[in-house]
């Protein structure tokens, strides 16, 4: 058998379709389906069901898919241990980062990542936090960028930044003007949210809901942050944003800005890697990198942990 032949029926077990496999790994389907056929011959299996629509996978097929994936994976760490060898940051990684923190963090990451490491290509995905994960577990993905704690005993977290929650509000809140705020201050307010999947969701749930019950007149929940700021520019409720988003807002904008007191309320932003990950010699240098370009613009310490994981309480870190 060959590393080839495994990846081409990790395709097909993924896309549970010869034609569409072929077209994902540049071959025709007939050069695909041979090579199946041989893999299946050397193992004398079958591992897919073909009578099937979709195709699906034999009870055996599901158990050599599964250990297909480890050996391309490991297969693919062996330009990783010459590199390692040689001292070269280079090679192919491919870095998932949440939609909440993508937009502010890759432009100021993104010119020094390129500067520092010129023979390391990166492929960047942005997902929501569970789609990373599943991709992280099936090695779709090598590292990511997250809100933390996960609470995932198959993944290693190294913390890169604290980022405070700023409430954004109208200027016909009860509360505007104050010098600093704090959540029960904002509890009868119409909240607006981000919409379900978005883990500052949950954080901005678990700073509010577990402390008093909610009782604005509605709740919005968007996809982007834009939408909420412009919602509240007309004076329809209240939002909260991460640090880093206030600062592309515009001066008219930034007057509308509250602090909370400290312990401030805050995400927790870390790089995230499977326990088995075998580039840790990379990922090691882009987390040196990550705390570099962060530590200019994000210098907070007295913080409140708000967990990104439903319905759960806060964590004190000074």
């Amino acid at each position: 058998m060959t590393i080839v032949q495994l990846k081409y029926a990790i395709a097909v077990a993924e896309y549970k379709n010869f034609t569409i496999a072929a077209d994902k790994c540049f071959v025709t389907q007939p050069t695909l389906s041979m090579q199946i056929q041989k893999l299946e011959g050397e193992l004398d299996v079958t591992i897919f069901d073909r009578g099937k629509k979709p195709i699906s996978l034999t009870e055996i097929g599901e158990k050599i898919i599964k250990q297909s994936k480890k050996i391309v994976s490991e297969s693919e760490k062996m330009h990783d241990v010459v590199d390692i060898d040689k001292g070269i940051i280079g090679g192919n990684i491919k870095l998932g980062i949440i939609p909440t923190i993508m937009p502010t963090l890759l432009p100021i990451f993104l010119n020094e990542l390129v500067n520092n490491f010129p023979l390391l290509k990166v492929s960047f995905f942005e997902l929501p936090t569970s789609e990373l994960i599943n991709n992280l577990k099936n090695n779709k993905l090598d590292l990511i960028i997250a809100s933390t704690p996960l609470e995932d005993d198959e993944l290693i977290e190294k913390p890169i930044y604290y980022e405070p929650f700023i409430a954004y509000l109208p200027k016909t809140n009860e509360n505007f003007g104050k010098k600093e705020i704090v959540p029960k201050n904002l509890y009868s307010n119409n909240l607006l949210l981000l919409k379900d999947g978005h883990c500052f969701r949950n954080s901005i749930e678990n700073l509010c809901f577990d402390c008093n019950e909610y009782k604005g007149k509605f709740e919005l929940k968007s996809g982007s942050f834009e939408t909420l700021i412009n919602l509240v520019d007309e004076g329809l409720g209240i939002t909260f944003l991460p640090y880093l988003h206030t600062l592309r807002l515009n001066e008219t904008q930034k007057k509308m800005l509250h602090n909370f007191k400290n312990p401030k309320p805050s995400r927790e932003v870390s790089l995230v890697y499977h326990k088995n990950e075998g580039k840790i010699h990379i990922i090691n240098e882009i987390k040196n990198l990550l705390n570099k370009v962060t530590k200019k613009r994000l210098q907070f310490n007295d913080v409140n942990i708000i967990s990104p994981i439903k319905n759960r309480e806060a964590v004190r870190f000074d």
